[in-house]
């Protein structure tokens, strides 16, 4: 059997984050991740994100840019869906029903309208971590990464972003994504909450208005707003 080890230096993970977070990935959970990982690859199983954009999210949204977090839960687990940022698709790839009901949101919060581009990687790069609890999956098999460790790394991450920072704006939509709220300090983070965006949780996403509610923040704070628009 390999000997699997962590080297910081063949993380591929942006390095502000990589600073902030160096102590997680040396704590016994984070090397069992990797092995959890590398076993699910080994016994020739397709997983998604693509390896090279498991930590896409904080590759595009650097530690030291971050102003607002929204959650997600465990990638998409159809082929070409999952890009490594909650709720995106890549360009091209037909939007998934929760991103239509976020975009169906913006244009009734903000009067953008609706895009077809699914991929939120310009979000990211204004400092909008896209961040699912879960980072990997199984191709078809939804939730079957969900042992492998990835909530302590994340709920560590949180925790991370909740003690360094303050000022943080945190979209919480479904019960999942609520039940991180006692992960952030709310004296000094903006925590907004909403029904999930699917379908399924029929209503009270709509007409949330999170995202004039977040840029309304940022400004109160003198920081820069987020252009929701997806070109």
């Amino acid at each position: 059997m390999q000997d699997i080890s962590i080297s910081l230096d063949k993380l591929k993970i942006e390095e502000s984050w990589k600073e902030a977070l160096k102590e997680e990935f040396f704590k016994p959970y984070f090397l069992e991740i990797k092995r959890n990982y590398i076993a699910a690859k080994s016994s020739g199983k397709t997983i998604y994100p693509p390896a090279n954009l498991t930590f896409n999210a904080f590759n595009l949204t650097p530690f030291d840019t971050l102003k607002v977090v929204i959650l997600g839960q465990d990638p998409y687990h159809n082929p070409y869906q999952a890009m490594g940022l909650s709720f995106s698709v890549p360009k091209g790839i037909p939007l998934p029903p929760s991103l239509k009901n976020i975009y169906k949101e913006i244009t009734n919060d903000l009067g953008i309208p609706p895009s077809q581009n699914g991929d939120l990687s310009q979000w990211a790069k204004q400092g909008v971590l896209l961040l699912n609890s879960v980072l990997s999956v199984e191709h078809n098999k939804p939730a079957s990464h969900q042992n492998f460790g990835w909530q302590t790394f994340t709920d560590n991450v949180i925790k991370t972003i909740s003690n360094q920072k303050k000022g943080i704006v945190f979209l919480l939509w479904g019960n999942y994504a609520k039940a991180k709220k006692n992960l952030i300090d709310s004296s000094k983070h903006f925590i907004l909450e909403a029904a999930h965006p699917s379908p399924l949780a029929r209503s009270g996403f709509l007409g949330c208005r999170h995202f004039s509610q977040t840029n309304a923040i940022l400004e109160s704070l003198h920081k820069s707003p987020i252009n929701w628009q997806i070109d």
